[in-house]
Parts: C-alpha cells; sequence; structure tokens
C-alpha cells in the first residue's frame, strides 16, 4: 500500500498580515501550509492527483467569497475540510457553512486555542478521507486482476445468490463456479462473504 501524504493546510484570506501570521502559527505545530490571496487564486492553484487537505478560509473576500468558494467545491465533488474565519460572520451564514460540512466557524479575533482545535479535527478528517482512498485504490487494483468471467461471479456472489444458482444463470457447472469463486476470494483476498461485500461496497461496483 502505498505511503500516506501528509495533508497540507490551505489558507484563503485577502488580508496579508492574517495569512502570514496563520503560516507562522501553524508551521511552527509542524503543518504544511499553502497561502492564497483569493478564492479565484486557490482555484487555479496546482495540485497532486489525490491531494487532500485542510481550509482556513476567510469569508468575505474581493470577488467569489468564501462561502461561494464552499459551494463551488461542493459542486466539483471536492470535500475538503473547512475553518472558516470571519469578521462578518452572520448566525444564518455559520448554520449555512456548518450545514455544508464546515469544521467551525470561527469570529476575528479568535482564541488560537480554538483555531487550533479546530483545525486538529480538520487534519483528522483528511487523513481518514486519505487512508479510505488509498484503502479503495488497493481494491481496485484487485479487483482489475479478475477476469471477465470472475467479475461476473463476483457480482453475483455479492448479490447474495448460490452456487448453484449462478451456474444456472451463467450457464455453466456448479463445479466451475466454485472454483471461480475461490479465485475472487483469493485475488481480492477476503476471508469471507460478509468482507467480500464490504468491499463491493466501498467500491460501488455493481452488475453491468
Amino acid at each position: 500500500m502505498k505511503q500516506q501524504i501528509e495533508p497540507e493546510i490551505l489558507i484563503i484570506d485577502d488580508d496579508s498580515s492574517m495569512r502570514m501570521s496563520l503560516q507562522r502559527l501553524l508551521r511552527t505545530m509542524g503543518y504544511q501550509t499553502r497561502a492564497f490571496a483569493c478564492a479565484d487564486d486557490f482555484l487555479h492553484a496546482d495540485f497532486a492527483p489525490g491531494s487532500v487537505g485542510c481550509l482556513v478560509l476567510d469569508v468575505k473576500m474581493p470577488g467569489m467569497s468564501g462561502i461561494d468558494l464552499q459551494e463551488e467545491l461542493r459542486k466539483r465533488g471536492l470535500e475538503f475540510p473547512i475553518v472558516f474565519i470571519t469578521g462578518h460572520g452572520t448566525i444564518p451564514m455559520s448554520v449555512r457553512a456548518m450545514k455544508h460540512g464546515a469544521i467551525d466557524f470561527l469570529e476575528k479575533p479568535f482564541d488560537e486555542n480554538d483555531l487550533v482545535r479546530a483545525i486538529s479535527g480538520a487534519m483528522e478528517k483528511c487523513r481518514e478521507t486519505m487512508a479510505l482512498r488509498l484503502e479503495i485504490n488497493e481494491l481496485q487494483s484487485r479487483f482489475d486482476t479478475l477476469t471477465p468471467r470472475e467479475q461476473e461471479v463476483f457480482f453475483h456472489v455479492v448479490a447474495g445468490m448460490l452456487n448453484k444458482q449462478i451456474a444456472s444463470e451463467l450457464g455453466t457447472s456448479e463445479k466451475t463456479i466454485k472454483v471461480h469463486r475461490a479465485r475472487v476470494m483469493e485475488k481480492m483476498q477476503a476471508q469471507s462473504l460478509a468482507e467480500l461485500v464490504r468491499m463491493a461496497g466501498k467500491l460501488g461496483v455493481s452488475p453491468p
């Protein structure tokens, strides 16, 4: 399995002094950081494929607001954990942000300890996301080693069909299905039917 890369903390704030102070604080804690002056700069930045990070995001900025950026990321299917910071927050705004998955919503001037706690929670969520992504990639690699016939058997097995039912469905013998089923379990490294079903769920695969 590939080694996990530590996720970055991505700071987006039009206030340069705030960006610098946040970077200093977070780097002293051992975090990797990158800072952007606006949402547009962030959206046009280069990121490694599969990279994961936590956003420390100002709400009110020139151009696209932090709330609008959150919505844009959701549309693109990018699930970044977000810690909002703002000097112009409202209760409806904070409720909307939290409803859409924000980790926290801190009003300036905020306590550094509150920020650190929020970021720690966001980074833990990042690590969980990365671990799940690595697991799914590994499962996909195993699934890709199955032959077309073994994939057919895989689909029928996780659907709960018995060997004789699968044999009838695929027009072959029950003995042949037993062989294919054993190879599926071996290649997928599944110790039980329940584990194979969980793997199928994580892969999101279904019969063609």
